[in-house]
């Protein structure tokens, strides 16, 4: 499994390709108002540190766009500034439309706003490059299923789409535990998720004990 971060937060990003060798970065319009940047400032500042690697850097197009031939042409604008940028269409009748004609221009699209297993087939079926369930957001608002993640892997992956399921909206390390028990190809999270996840209460109590053994010897 590969793990992206999502965020729009340079300092978040360096980090974490720095200390946790992240694979990718997902962003979205509200990642970049709370980074308090345009979408432009963002392309400019994430490029260098992602050129010449293999992180890859979704970027979704204006949310406001609802035809296929705006998002088509935006998103077509924004892959040509980066080959390692995706561009993130909604999960809608005009963003399928618009997905149909950029996956056969050679554009990378993650479909993002999954929220049924439809959804996802059709993505895959119109040959998105990544298809994003959206978990967290479910659960928030009292709609969780706990087969959620395992229907939509199974059923992209019954058919040899080669699309990659990326669970995204996660708030926790039993998301994580979910999505790679499924088989998930990807999950994106935040930085203080991730920080969560890395860390556990056990481990520290853990490593208290060993320091007081420690310490204990070498008296």
């Amino acid at each position: 499994m590969l793990f992206f971060l999502d965020s729009a937060k340079l300092d978040e990003i360096e980090y974490a390709i720095k200390r946790w060798k992240i694979d990718g970065v997902t962003t979205n319009p509200r990642h970049l108002a709370n980074a308090k940047m345009k979408v432009e400032q963002f392309i400019e500042k994430i490029k260098p540190l992602v050129e010449n690697t293999n992180i890859s850097v979704s970027i979704e197009v204006n949310p406001h766009l609802n035809d296929a031939e705006s998002m088509i042409e935006e998103a077509q604008r924004i892959a040509s500034m980066c080959e390692n940028f995706v561009i993130k269409i909604p999960a809608t009748e005009a963003g399928f439309e618009a997905l149909s004609v950029l996956s056969k221009k050679g554009v990378k699209v993650n479909v993002t706003l999954v929220f049924n297993v439809v959804q996802a087939l059709q993505a895959a079926r119109l040959g998105a490059y990544y298809i994003s369930p959206f978990v967290g957001w479910k659960e928030e608002r009292g709609d969780y299923d706990v087969d959620f993640i395992s229907n939509v892997v199974r059923a992209v992956k019954n058919y040899g789409f080669k699309s990659k399921i990326l669970i995204a909206a996660v708030r926790s390390a039993r998301h994580f535990t979910e999505a790679a028990l499924a088989g998930a190809d990807i999950i994106t999270a935040s930085f203080e998720v991730y920080k969560r996840s890395f860390e556990n209460p056990y481990s520290s109590l853990g490593l208290d004990i060993f320091k007081d053994s420690w310490d204990q010897i070498q008296k």
